[in-house]
């Protein structure tokens, strides 16, 4: 396959291989930010205008993590001035137009290096550094990713690395947690989510993530939460941490900006950082299980760092008694930092949207990230519905009955129309029986007596203690209710549209 590859690559750069002048004519002109590359006319792979929003946000995100590293005094002389310094990888180049879009468009950036195994894609980017007028800037250099980020495992060179490979970047990780620079930014694009959120390839996503994912409504997060610890784990072997500033689930891939820090007392929390978690066959109930335990003295502040208790659930579970199954081991921690967020917002919003055409949908998936609870997980109100059988409670009223309660509910950027909560399932499902009985119709009728939403229903354990018991009270309108209401009427692009017919991921190069 690997020659393959390589031989559609040849045939797709020969043109610029085999001319000592650069012909004009021979290629198409593709203007994207500030950046315009030269692509051989017969080639229809490698440009993917979806991918804009990939690279509009990467920009942001380097700039809002350049204003950050900055404001913690770094790379300022005694004038307070800051030359430019940001030396970037783009490890696995290709067309080379992420790289130059780096150089034309990163404020302080000193060094640029587009990476790639292909000689011809190697030419293909230094025509277009040429054409970009960059060579002071950006450099090509052709080689095997990992080796070449290897070479700097000693003495780190980079301030950012970007991995946006075809597939996993599993492979890359080991070598670009070694060759980024400490407090430097990792930014990982994973596009394999038939492996990391799907539920036909169990054993092949322990393989490359050292997890399994869950299926249902929350796999996209369990995907983030996946390769979070994966990232975690391999960086904890070179007494490094992570703490991931934004994760999101886009389209057809995971997206991940990490700061990746040498601090061998934070690498003991790892083990209090990751979880498996407990899932239900029947009714879609989740628990999660951290794998360590960390406490703080109160007299000396010091921490201490044990074995976790568990499990939190039999065998089979409380609410509908189908059998539980496990999931991970995956990153229990934060998925997003907020002030690293509201930087991204503030850049994006001074940019020129004529330049950057994906400026709104920044601000809405951001929006949406910021507000997540750190909770993990969500689910759909329609998933839990049809369980029980009856019509799904509109959101809005669900969120208010949750805050009715007591508990904390907010919107998802992973998924439309669900709900993350502090609330314990037994407070959710509660909820739902509630909902039920107060309609008229024949809701929750005919289940068989087998089934989980029967044995729900008919489960008189549910939210026995809880003391809201008329539907008036539990989903009486609050604060919590106009919040989401709010969010969600507010005109922000939150999910992506169809732009074009056969949208999505481009498939490798062929002949």
């Amino acid at each position: 396959m690997l020659k393959r590859l390589l031989q559609s690559l040849k045939n797709i750069f020969k043109p610029i291989q085999s001319q000592g002048m650069t012909d004009l004519d021979a290629y198409n002109k593709i203007k994207e930010g500030k950046a315009e590359i030269l692509f051989p006319k017969e080639d229809k792979v490698f440009y993917n205008p979806i991918q804009q929003f990939n690279r509009d946000l990467s920009i942001c995100g380097i700039r809002a993590w350049s204003e950050l590293y900055q404001s913690a005094g770094k790379k300022r002389n005694n004038e307070g001035e800051v030359k430019p310094f940001i030396n970037i990888l783009e490890a696995l180049s290709a067309s080379g137009l992420r790289a130059l879009r780096y150089g034309h468009e990163i404020p302080l950036v000193k060094k640029v290096v587009a990476n790639d195994f292909s000689p011809a894609a190697v030419e293909s980017i230094k025509l277009n550094i040429k054409h970009n007028q960059l060579n002071g800037i950006v450099k090509a250099n052709e080689g095997d990713a990992i080796l070449f980020m290897s070479q700097f495992r000693d003495k780190p060179e980079f301030h950012v690395i970007d991995l946006d490979p075809y597939g996993t970047a599993t492979p890359f990780i080991d070598s670009a947690v070694q060759a980024v620079k400490n407090d430097g930014l990792l930014l990982v694009t994973c596009t394999d989510l038939g492996v990391l959120a799907g539920s036909s390839y169990p054993e092949k996503c322990f393989a490359l993530y050292g997890g399994t994912n869950i299926p249902g409504d929350a796999t996209h997060e369990s995907a983030l939460r996946l390769v979070l610890s994966m990232i975690a784990s391999t960086a904890a072997k070179y007494k490094k941490t992570i703490e991931p500033m934004l994760s999101l689930s886009i389209d057809f891939y995971v997206r991940l900006f990490i700061r990746v820090k040498t601090s061998p007392i934070k690498v003991k929390e790892h083990a209090s950082t990751t979880m498996i978690n407990y899932h239900c066959s029947g009714c879609g109930t989740t628990y999660d299980q951290l794998l360590g335990k960390k406490t703080q003295d109160e007299k000396t502040g010091r921490y201490k760092f044990t074995m976790a208790r568990g499990p939190p659930v039999g065998e089979n579970c409380t609410f509908c008694h189908k059998t539980m199954h496990l999931a991970g081991p995956m990153w229990a921690g934060q998925l997003h930092n907020k002030t690293f967020i509201d930087k991204i917002l503030q850049i994006s919003k001074s940019l020129d949207k004529d330049v950057y055409g994906t400026t709104d949908r920044i601000e809405g998936m951001l929006t949406l990230a910021k507000q997540e609870l750190e909770t993990p997980f969500y689910f759909k109100p329609g998933s839990l519905s049809s369980v029980i059988k009856c019509p799904a409670p509109p959101i809005n009223e669900l969120v208010s009955a949750l805050g009715n309660l007591g508990y904390m509910a907010s919107l998802t950027h992973a998924m439309p129309s669900a709900i993350k909560t502090n609330a314990p399932w037994e407070a959710i499902w509660y909820i739902m029986k509630t909902w039920l009985n107060h309609r008229k119709d024949e809701s929750g009728k005919n289940l068989s007596e087998t089934s989980p939403g029967h044995v729900i229903i008919h489960n008189d354990q549910i939210g026995k203690d809880i003391e809201l018991k008329e539907y008036e009270e539990l989903y009486k309108k609050n604060d919590l209710y106009h919040e989401i209401k709010s969010l969600r009427n507010f005109k922000i692009v939150r999910f992506q549209q169809n732009p074009t017919k056969f949208w999505g991921p481009k498939a490798k190069p062929t002949n």
